[in-house]
């Protein structure tokens, strides 16, 4: 199965807005199914949106917290599979998300980049070794 490799938050943040969201929930799906499809053999799961949705609500909003430390930690442990090195995984993509928030809100998606720039090195040759 091959995975996209070129997601981009600024397509993101556009077509987001022009779908009043909808795109942004198909997004979430597809990045976490793709993430579960590159590392597929470490064990672990990331769920994908109605987990997330649900977990959410019920942890109240503390699973989402988990969530995107988890998968800068799964993205980050699995790159050396691949070939690859991150700097950052699941601190700083927590430390973004929640201290970045203070810098204009941006730091969000700060966090949201560095996750989709890992999955799109890793997906990049998780395609050219499928292919």
């Amino acid at each position: 199965m091959k995975v996209k490799q070129n997601r981009s938050l600024i397509l993101y943040i556009i077509f987001t807005a022009l779908t009043c969201g909808i795109y942004g929930l198909y997004f979430f799906h597809a990045l976490a199914r793709d993430v579960n499809v590159i590392c597929d053999d470490d064990g672990k799961h990331t769920r994908g949106l109605l987990g997330f949705i649900f977990f959410s609500i019920i942890t109240l909003g503390i699973y989402q917290i988990v969530w995107w430390y988890s998968i800068g930690t799964r993205l980050k442990e699995n790159a050396p599979r691949y070939g690859l090195e991150f700097k950052t995984g699941g601190g700083a993509v927590i430390a973004w998300a929640i201290f970045g928030s203070l810098l204009c809100g941006i730091g969000p998606l700060i966090s949201f980049h560095l996750v989709i720039k890992h999955t799109n090195q890793i997906a990049e040759v998780y395609n050219s070794r499928r292919h």
